[in-house]
């Protein structure tokens, strides 16, 4: 019996060095549950609601509460939490 890939009479070629096998790993990773790959329903719309409702409270600190700045931090504070809602989703 000749090995493969060679005639009869001829000699066999030796193997060449290729790169090292990689064992594969034998730890077990679980799968990630259905309730991490979903938002719940209503993150969607208190995203849309806090980032509507902080345009709406900054623009409403230069029309009608021209004396204090504490609306644009409120505006602020509900847009930053419409923003990390936002990358929340799935």
């Amino acid at each position: 019996m000749t090995p493969t890939g060679t005639k009869p009479g001829e000699r066999p070629v030796a193997a060449r060095p290729g790169p090292p096998r990689v064992a594969t790993s034998s730890r077990y990773t679980p799968p990630v549950p259905k309730e991490l790959k979903e938002s719940p329903p209503w993150l969607p719309v208190v995203m849309l609601a806090l980032l509507v409702a902080g345009g709406v409270v900054i623009m409403l600190r230069y029309l009608v509460f021209t004396g204090s700045n504490w609306p644009t931090l409120v505006g602020l504070v509900c847009i930053l939490g419409g923003l990390y809602l936002a990358t929340k989703w799935r």
